[in-house]
């Protein structure tokens, strides 16, 4: 049986240098990614976070996840640039379609990660780290950011490889390369490693990838009952995940994160859900859809999936509705662990609304001057580029709980 052989291409710094692109390609005179500079939401409302940063805004000490108003007071010329999804969606897919001529067998892991099964491909390709090298240098060429690529016998090891070095680097993590690669590292760069498991594997006086391979597992059962296996199986670069590639058709639409770091502070999170909400039905009107069901994805620290969703009465594409409907979900379905990915999925879609007019029919019927509204606003962020105008009340959804009914 032949080995398996797993790509993981990595967008380096992604939302900054998507943004870059953006702006050089529509007449920017200056690329982002070489003066200090972020992407981040609203700084007059104080309540944005650092969502990217460029290699000199970190020289600063400027870091994921920090306020804006704190990453301004560290660097005061920092620029400042909004999230734009309608053009990341872009990229996102453009990766895809490219990676595509590669390997039939893809997963998109998230909206800048993927991973390739190139498995049984080696009567194509003889030599997997000089085809990697290729695809990365004809990215930089063609769309104008760089990648990582990380190249192992499962899709841990491919992932930790694309974590080596960056940017626009290729690394290898195989099976014999373990010892010396991987268990040297600091168990905290383990990907299945967050602050708070970290924490207590120091308590146990395990610093070391090496010395969790090594562990007692008994012992690791007290504090991680049934990850405690897991856990050892990742310090061993031993993984037993498919590839799992997402071939529905027009069946969801989704966006999830890989978050930068660990995040369990809830009105972060809602923040983030609140600018996926904003993309998502962006995305659902412009295909002239409608949706009757809401989920949230969750992925923690310990590697656990999770999701939750719920349904309408009636089929709406309502900013307003959808985002109280996430707001729902996530009161009644967040297990206040730490988050390593956040998303939202809309499915169960129709082309028309159906309403059913009854006594409990949902405000998302809206009215045709407010539906024109909204699709004036979705025209003025479309055309330039970002959630320039977000209706005040979406601001306020989340700090009061909703009284609407669903199924």
């Amino acid at each position: 049986m032949k080995e398996k052989i797993v790509f993981h291409v990595d967008v380096n710094n992604a939302f900054l240098s998507w943004t870059a692109t953006y702006l050089l390609l529509n007449g920017f005179k200056q690329d982002i990614r070489k003066i200090p500079s972020i992407i981040g939401g609203d700084e007059k409302e104080r309540k944005g976070i650092v969502l990217a940063k460029s290699p000199i805004a970190k020289k600063y000490g400027i870091q994921t996840a920090q306020t804006i108003y704190q990453a301004k007071k560290i660097c005061p010329n920092l620029q400042i640039y909004p999230p734009n999804y309608e053009w990341y969606y872009q990229k996102s897919l453009e990766l895809y379609t490219y990676l595509k001529n590669y390997s039939p067998v893809i997963e998109r892991f998230s909206i800048d990660e993927c991973f390739l099964d190139m498995s049984g491909t080696t009567y194509l390709y003889n030599d997997y780290i000089k085809l990697a090298n290729d695809m990365k240098n004809e990215i930089k060429k063609r769309f104008g950011y760089t990648v990582n690529i990380g190249i192992g016998n499962n899709k841990l090891c491919a992932k930790m490889a694309s974590d080596f070095e960056k940017p626009d680097k290729v690394h290898t993590l195989f099976k014999n390369e373990i010892k010396e690669k991987l268990w040297p590292l600091d168990v905290n760069e383990l990907f299945m490693c967050g602050k708070k498991t970290t924490a207590i594997l120091n308590k146990l006086k395990i610093y070391t990838i090496k010395d969790l391979a090594s562990a007692n597992e008994k012992i690791l059962q007290k504090y991680f009952k049934n990850q405690a296996q897991s856990l050892i199986n990742a310090a061993n670069g031993i993984d037993y995940s498919k590839i799992e590639e997402k071939t529905s058709k027009n069946q969801s639409i989704s966006l999830s994160e890989t978050l930068p770091h660990d995040l369990e502070d809830e009105e972060q999170i809602k923040e983030i859900l609140f600018r996926q909400t904003t993309e998502v039905t962006r995305q659902l009107r412009k295909k002239n859809l409608y949706t009757k069901t809401v989920a949230i994805i969750y992925k923690n620290n310990k590697f656990e999936n999770y999701s939750a969703q719920a349904s309408f009465n009636n089929f709406t594409n309502d900013t307003k509705e959808i985002y109280k409907l996430v707001i729902y979900i996530f009161s009644k379905s967040y297990k206040k662990d730490p988050l390593r990915l956040l998303g939202i999925r809309l499915s169960n879609f129709n082309a028309h609304k159906e309403e059913q007019l009854d006594l409990f029919t949902s405000e998302s019927n809206i009215s045709d001057a407010n539906k024109e509204i909204q699709n004036t606003i979705d025209n003025i962020n479309e055309k330039f580029g970002k959630s320039l105008i977000t209706p005040a009340s979406l601001k306020l959804i989340g700090i009061s709980k909703s009284r609407n009914k669903y199924k």
